[in-house]
């Protein structure tokens, strides 16, 4: 204990809890408190996904703005994930679980009463932080309360839990949309919120020592929310405003200005929020570019697909819904055969097939339209996930193989921070592409509306004949029918709008096959290199760090004969034993 720090007798500490409740209870009692919040925030992170048609059409919004209901949360967790560390240390396990519980609350209370668009984007903001903060909160008292030889038991346990959430949350929100309506999706992940906020004052342990607050890089967090606010607001901004608009081009500029001082911050900072000196070594640098993408890829496809299925293929939520859930049991399926796979073979090759088959798919969603069956396209969809299962768990692993055992912890922050935030920006990106394109494409078809097209004419006579039969004026049917032709021109803009998205995703992901091959398992553990300096180390390539010398054989030992063994004979009362190659009788 330092200066500055003094005990708390009466607090309620790990050890007096295990003593109270017997150590084996009170383990899977705090797993089950973890698991519980953890659930009810994945389940609210998911499902929004296919509320977003719902929402464009209750408050009047284009993708632009509604697509902020999943990139705020997804860039507000990235943030929360960097806030996770500090609040332990400052508040203690309960306290801090207790705040982020409180919070995602109100941020589920907000977003259920929201009476405008800006209104819904803050519930998630606020749901997004405290996300943030669980995932890595619940990982870190897990391995707290459990012993080294039952880590992976519980872990997996905890990990199964995580990955069936997104299985059925698409599915349970879909229900919820089409029976009572999107708002009650802020209502879903309440029960399992109720559990863990009645659990986690019970079992999760005080802060037994008062002591002043710890530092940490508040410059650096400002610099990296100003940084992400933006990019992001110049990316969602720039098909409303123009993307060559003063507006746009100012918050670029100023985006990559402050993510450049980000990074010289985090160089010079003593306590920094990520550890930019991993980036030495190339092969972290590239299994980081690939976790990036993986972000993109996994978010913004769960993103995409749903919309898709409801705003051009006609699907309702739960529909819709299904698609995320097939895909996600296909997931879970996969993840523990690609855990066994990557023990064995090369990480780099099943990284490479898994990003081919990924790619393949949404190669061939591009020529998916309007008349494409349910059947067809959950089998698509769950195709992609097969090859994002086969990425996941060699990435994790690859990565965390070239840096030293004091670093592991930074390395860990610094994938699951480029994975949230691939996420964030790939869903601002694909929204993007899919306005830009959506309007060249209607700028093109109806470029082609001409009294020269004999399709469109013979459209617009066949509906002004219908019209005429429900007896609307003549002097009415002509609009209604060209308004009726202008739906569909837009309709089929839509349609080669998304297939773009489709062949876009398919292209980032081939893209990322380049830095993924150099994604090896390297010869020696790093943890095992005898190195007197362990920083300097991390900063070399694997392949410049040379192998420990090898020791000398020992000599022989100083015999002239080997020894033979036999074993042991009875011969009637003669006894023979096998001593030094000679015979003895035992005395009578």
């Amino acid at each position: 204990m330092t200066a500055g720090q003094a005990s708390d007798p009466t607090a309620e500490t790990m050890e007096v809890l295990s003593a109270r409740y017997g150590a084996t209870r009170y383990r899977w009692l705090v797993v089950s408190a973890c698991l519980a919040g953890t659930l009810g925030m994945v389940l609210s992170s998911v499902s929004m996904n296919v509320a977003i048609p719902s929402v464009m059409g209750a408050f009047g919004v284009g993708q632009d703005q509604a697509q902020w209901v999943a990139t705020g949360y997804l860039a507000t967790m990235v943030i929360g994930m960097l806030l996770n560390s500090w609040l332990v240390a400052a508040l203690g396990q309960r306290a801090t679980f207790l705040l982020i519980i409180a919070v995602f609350v109100v941020g589920s209370v907000v977003g259920a009463f929201a009476s405008s668009i800006d209104m819904l984007i803050l519930s998630r903001v606020l749901q997004g932080v405290p996300a943030g903060v669980m995932q890595p909160f619940c990982m870190m008292v897990n391995f707290q309360v459990f012993p080294p030889e039952r880590r992976g038991t519980a872990m997996g346990i905890f990990g199964m839990g995580v990955v069936l959430a997104p299985v059925f949350g698409p599915l349970l929100g879909g229900i919820a949309i089409d029976t009572m309506g999107w708002r009650y999706i802020f209502a879903m992940p309440l029960p399992f919120i109720a559990v863990a906020l009645a659990m986690g004052p019970i079992f999760l342990p005080q802060k037994s020592v008062k002591a002043p607050l710890p530092k940490f890089d508040w410059t650096g967090l400002i610099i990296l929310i100003t940084a992400l606010g933006l990019i992001l607001t110049a990316l969602t901004s720039g098909q409303r405003l123009g993307w060559l608009s003063d507006s746009v081009l100012g918050r670029g500029f100023l985006g990559i200005v402050a993510v450049t001082a980000f990074v010289w911050w985090e160089g010079k900072a003593t306590r920094p929020l990520l550890d930019f000196s991993l980036f030495r070594n190339p092969r972290f640098a590239c299994a980081m570019g690939v976790s990036f993408i993986f972000g993109i890829c996994l978010f913004g496809s769960s993103y995409v697909v749903p919309v898709f299925a409801q705003t051009v293929q006609g699907y309702t939520a739960m529909r819709a819904g299904w698609l995320l859930a097939l895909g996600g049991s296909v997931m879970v399926f996969m993840f523990p055969i690609s855990g066994r796979v990557s023990d064995s073979l090369p990480p780099q090759w099943l990284i490479l097939s898994g990003l081919f088959i990924f790619g393949f798919g949404f190669v061939l969603m591009r020529s998916v339209d309007v008349n494409t069956g349910f059947y067809l396209m959950a089998a698509i969809s769950a195709f992609t996930r097969v090859g994002l299962s086969w990425v996941l768990t060699p990435l994790n692993a690859s990565a965390l193989r070239y840096v030293p055992p004091e670093k592991l912890a930074s390395a860990s922050s610094n994938s699951n921070f480029f994975r949230q935030l691939g996420g964030g920006m790939g869903i601002a990106v694909l929204v993007a592409i899919l306005e830009t394109r959506t309007s060249f494409h209607a700028n093109g078809l109806t470029a082609t509306q001409t009294a020269s097209n004999s399709t469109s004419m013979e459209l617009v006579g066949m509906v002004t004949r219908m019209l005429s039969e429900t007896g609307i004026p003549e002097i009415f049917r002509q609009g209604e029918a060209v308004a009726f032709l202008s739906k569909v021109v837009y309709s089929n803009a839509y349609m080669f709008g998304f297939q773009d998205v489709f062949l876009t995703l398919a292209g980032i992901t081939f893209v990322a096959m380049i830095p993924a091959f150099f994604v090896k398992r390297p010869a020696t553990r790093l943890a095992a290199m005898p190195t007197p300096r362990p920083v300097i180390v991390a900063q070399q390539p694997v392949e410049a760090i040379a192998p420990p010398p090898v020791a000398k054989p020992l000599p022989p030992p100083p015999r002239s004969r080997t020894l033979h063994p036999r074993p042991l004979r009875r011969a009637g009362n003669t006894k023979r034993i096998a001593h030094n190659g000679r015979v003895r009788r035992p005395a009578r």
